[in-house]
């Protein structure tokens, strides 16, 4: 097995154990270790592409990572907001 493969393995792992945390409620999707562990998969499996490319792969890569950094900036957005009193 090649160190690209070892790379791209992973980083799926750091997927699946985000997955698996959030499903187990260890994180919640809006935990910024949540949206690292999604962050250093996609990186790494993106890394492990350049050596045997997959364009359905890097594209599903490429937008779950997006969709991760969005993820990230609306709820440290809702962090930021402070609290609205009640009437």
């Amino acid at each position: 097995m090649s160190l690209p493969d070892v790379v791209g393995l992973v980083g799926v792992l750091a997927y699946l154990h985000a997955y698996a945390l959030a499903q187990l409620q260890v994180l919640t999707i809006t935990d910024w270790r949540y949206a690292l562990l999604n962050i250093v998969g996609g990186v790494l499996v993106m890394y492990s592409l350049l050596w045997s490319f997959n364009l359905a792969s890097f594209v599903a890569q490429a937008f779950w990572m997006l969709f991760t950094i969005i993820g990230m900036v609306k709820a440290r957005r809702m962090r930021a907001r402070p609290a609205t009193p009640s009437a």
